[in-house]
Order: C-alpha cells, then sequence, then structure tokens
C-alpha cells in the first residue's frame, strides 16, 4: 500500500511538473493593437516564438490601468507583459503594481535612450502626437498649432483625443507659447487657465476621439479637417495609399514601456521577452515597419536614410517638439483630468 502511494506522488509531482513546463511555454503579451501591434507582432512575437518555442497569446486594450490594478490586488496574474504610457509606466510603479527591471538580463544600459531606462520598464518605441490632414483635400495644410485654432482659414472640425494630456499644451502652443515654456506655464494656475481658455475657442469645432485609429478614419472619411493623431496612425494609412500629411511643428514625443505585472508565475520567461525585444536588430525590424523611433541607439544603424527621415526622432521632425513631460502629469495630472472632465461635458 505504502508503494502505491508513492507511486501516486510520484505520479502527481510529474504531472505538476509537466504542468508548469507547460505554463511557462506560453506568454501572454498585451499591447493597444491596430498598425503598432502588427508591427509587434512581425518583429517581435514571432522571431521569439520561433526562436524558444514559446506560444505567444496577443491580447489588445486600451491602456486600462485598473485592469492590471485589480489583477495584482487579487493575486490573479494573467497577463504577463504589458505596453503602457509613460504616466501608467511611473505610476503603476510607485503603486507596486510591476516588478522591477532586472537590466542586466535587458542590456547595456547606455546603449538605450535615457528615458527608455526605468525602474519598473523598459522603452519599447518613441512615438509623436502630431497634427495631420488630408493631402486630398488641403492643399496646403496646418503648419503651426495657431493655424490648427484658425477656423476662419481652415473651416471644419478639428480631431482631439478626449482628455487633458496633449491638449492643453498644443493650446498653449496656439496662444503663442515656445514649447520650451510649455511646462513652465501650464505649471501654473495661470497658465492652466489660460489653456482651458484657448481650448474653450475651438470646442464648437472640436470632434473627440478615444482610439488611435478613429484621426485617420475621420480624415479619410472627410469628417474632419485636420486632426491630433499618433504619428505611426497616419504612417500605417500612408503604407495603405492614403495621402494624409504629418505638420510635425511642436509635436509631443514621449515613449511606451513594457511592464510585466507584479505576481506573475512568468516572470523570467517576460524577462526574456523584453530583452529580445530590445535587442538592435529587433528594435530597427519594428522601425522598418511603422515609424516610431528605436530606444536602443544601436538600431539606428540598421536603418536607411529612407525610414529614419519618417521617424519623430529625426532631426528636421524633432527640432520644434516637445518632450512630454511625465513628472508634470504625475504630479499635475489627475487635477487637470478632472478638471477637463468638466469642462467637456458642460
Amino acid at each position: 500500500m505504502k508503494n502505491a502511494t508513492v507511486s501516486l506522488v510520484v505520479a502527481a509531482a510529474a504531472s505538476l511538473l509537466a504542468g508548469s513546463a507547460l505554463a511557462q511555454s506560453q506568454l501572454t503579451v498585451v499591447n493597444f493593437g491596430g498598425a503598432n501591434g502588427n508591427a509587434q507582432k512581425k518583429a517581435y512575437v514571432e522571431p521569439f516564438e520561433k526562436a524558444t518555442g514559446t506560444k505567444i497569446v496577443g491580447v489588445e486594450y486600451n491602456g486600462e490601468q485598473a485592469k492590471i490594478k485589480a489583477m495584482v490586488e487579487t493575486k490573479k496574474v494573467t497577463w504577463d507583459v504589458v505596453e503602457v504610457e509613460s504616466p501608467d509606466a511611473a505610476r503603476g510603479c510607485d503603486e507596486g503594481l510591476f516588478e522591477k527591471i532586472d537590466w542586466a538580463k535587458v542590456g547595456n544600459k547606455a546603449d538605450f535612450q535615457p528615458a527608455a531606462v526605468q525602474e519598473c520598464g523598459v522603452g519599447i518605441f518613441i512615438w509623436s502626437t502630431v497634427m495631420a490632414y488630408n493631402g486630398d483635400k488641403l492643399k496646403d495644410g496646418p503648419k503651426t498649432w495657431a493655424d490648427f485654432w484658425d477656423t476662419r482659414k481652415f473651416a471644419g472640425k478639428r480631431g482631439m483625443r478626449k482628455g487633458a494630456r496633449y491638449n492643453l499644451e498644443f493650446a498653449l502652443m496656439a496662444d503663442g507659447v515656445p514649447s520650451k515654456d510649455v511646462y513652465k506655464v501650464l505649471g501654473t494656475p495661470a497658465g492652466a487657465e489660460r489653456a482651458f481658455k484657448k481650448m474653450t475657442e475651438l470646442k464648437p469645432s472640436i470632434q473627440w476621439w478615444e482610439a488611435g485609429a478613429q484621426p485617420p478614419q475621420f480624415l479619410v472619411a472627410g469628417d474632419v479637417v485636420m486632426t491630433t493623431a499618433y504619428n505611426g496612425r497616419i504612417d500605417a494609412a500612408q503604407r495603405e495609399g492614403k495621402n494624409l500629411q504629418i505638420s510635425w511643428t511642436g509635436g509631443i514625443y514621449d515613449l511606451d514601456y513594457w511592464v510585466i505585472p507584479k505576481g506573475t508565475p512568468n516572470k523570467d520567461l517576460a524577462m526574456k521577452f523584453i530583452a529580445s525585444a530590445s535587442q538592435p536588430a529587433a528594435q530597427a525590424e519594428y522601425a522598418k515597419l511603422i515609424s516610431y523611433g528605436p530606444t536602443n541607439n544601436k538600431a539606428l544603424g540598421n536603418l536607411d536614410a529612407k525610414t529614419l527621415a519618417l521617424l519623430p526622432t529625426s532631426p528636421a521632425n524633432s527640432k520644434d517638439a516637445l518632450k512630454f513631460d511625465i513628472t508634470f502629469w504625475a504630479d499635475q495630472g489627475e487635477a487637470l483630468e478632472k478638471r477637463f472632465a468638466a469642462w467637456a461635458a458642460q
């Protein structure tokens, strides 16, 4: 009888180990989908699956930090690697939602853009929120944010992301604040008041968007004459043959990050995936598929002049750009977003 019990225990242990090996060979990677998701699949996901035999389950989301928080707090973490925007990377790290990054496993910190190296996050790419228009409908498009606000010169609706972020900065630039001074001004009560006053001027002409796929759709359909948009979404539409154009002046650039939700049973495999996606060759492949700048500077040597010219990080495109200020939005974002929500509902 004793031997039978031992056999049962051994069999159970073997089955547990097999189950655990099976769990280890599957990884859930979450991103924002669309053109970015497709580029990640080709540049990062498929090569990793091929090299390691891991099955990657892709999930799309819209940046809902609450989902990650609920998983971590209930200790039911089913997401292993998640793409987040910079404010969420910073806030989630402060709140203990993410694992600390072991940079020794990722690569040499000196090879990366300084902003890409975070305690709980690894920069994936540099992207920009820019103004865009349809070249078939506007031969001579807007050049500045003052043009974007000029409804007499350019009649028609404007697409803008529903939220305070980016819009308040654009409003101040439209009101004559140089990009380098935007956060200094916005950080004062008078500056915030000025930004909202400028937004109110444009409010009757605004058509809000919430998902990155909407701005190019609005432009193609003629719903708006110009819109704020993620540069990669416009790039994707251009690759499909749409004559959409970007004005880079006063664009706001930022990074998206890989994070690992705290308590995932697949932490080691998650780190391996992030390290693989951070290699120069992988990042260069990604930049060829969508016009977002690599965070690993060594990737730039693998790109031709034509690809480099389309990136937010190219000298011509970034000369008047504004770096999105994570610290500012971490400190003042909640109050400004609340104020924006009340303003938008009026």
